[in-house]
C-alpha cells in the first residue's frame, strides 16, 4: 500500500493516489486541477498490465470506462475499439502515475527500450486514442519518455518502486 501527491506544473493541479498491491494492483486518486476535479480508479493485473479504469468528472455529467483483457482487446463505455489493438498499456493525460504502468510491466535493464502503443486518455475531453510511445531506461531511477508521433521527450525520474518523482514540466511528487 503507498499513498502518493504529485502537483502539476504545466496545468495547475494536485493529485492525490493511494495504490494497493495484492493479487491485483488497484490505484484509486482524486485529481483537482484547472480543467476541475477528476477522480479515478485504475485496476492491473499483479504484473502490472492494464484492466479496468474508471474516470469521472465530479460533476458527475462525464464518466468513461475502459476494460481490456491485457491482449488487445479492448472497451471504451462498453463498445469494443478495434484501434486499440496494439494497446497493452494506458496513458491518462493528467496524471504521472499511468507512466509506471509500463516501468513496472517491462522491467527494463539498465540501456534498454521498448517500442508501446499506449490508448491515450485526454482529460479535456475524455477521449481515448492510441498513441506511439517509447521507453529508455537510461539509470536505475532514469527513464526516457519520447512520443513517437512528435518531437516530445523528457527524462522521468522515479523511485525504486517506478513510481515518478519528477517528471520535468508537467510534475513533480510533492
Amino acid at each position: 500500500m503507498a499513498d502518493f501527491v504529485w502537483r502539476g506544473i504545466e496545468i495547475d493541479s494536485l493529485e492525490r493516489l493511494h495504490v494497493e498491491e495484492g493479487p491485483t494492483v488497484r490505484a484509486q486518486s482524486v485529481i483537482d486541477s484547472a480543467r476541475g476535479r477528476f477522480s479515478y480508479e485504475l485496476v492491473c493485473d499483479r504484473d502490472w498490465t492494464f484492466r479496468r479504469l474508471r474516470l469521472e468528472a465530479a460533476t458527475g455529467e462525464r464518466a468513461l470506462e475502459v476494460e481490456s483483457d491485457g491482449k488487445g482487446e479492448w472497451t471504451v463505455d462498453g463498445e469494443w475499439r478495434s484501434d486499440l489493438d496494439e494497446c497493452i498499456d494506458v496513458d491518462l493525460s493528467g496524471t504521472p502515475f499511468t507512466n509506471s504502468l509500463p516501468i513496472r510491466r517491462l522491467d527494463l535493464a539498465i540501456g534498454e527500450e521498448a517500442d508501446l502503443v499506449m490508448a491515450y486518455i485526454d482529460f479535456e475531453d475524455l477521449t481515448v486514442l492510441p498513441d506511439a510511445q517509447r521507453y529508455t531506461r537510461l539509470d536505475e531511477d532514469l527513464y526516457r519518455y519520447e512520443s513517437l508521433d512528435s518531437d516530445f521527450s523528457r527524462d522521468i525520474t522515479v523511485d525504486l518502486a517506478g513510481f515518478v518523482v519528477e517528471y520535468p514540466g508537467l510534475f513533480e511528487r510533492l
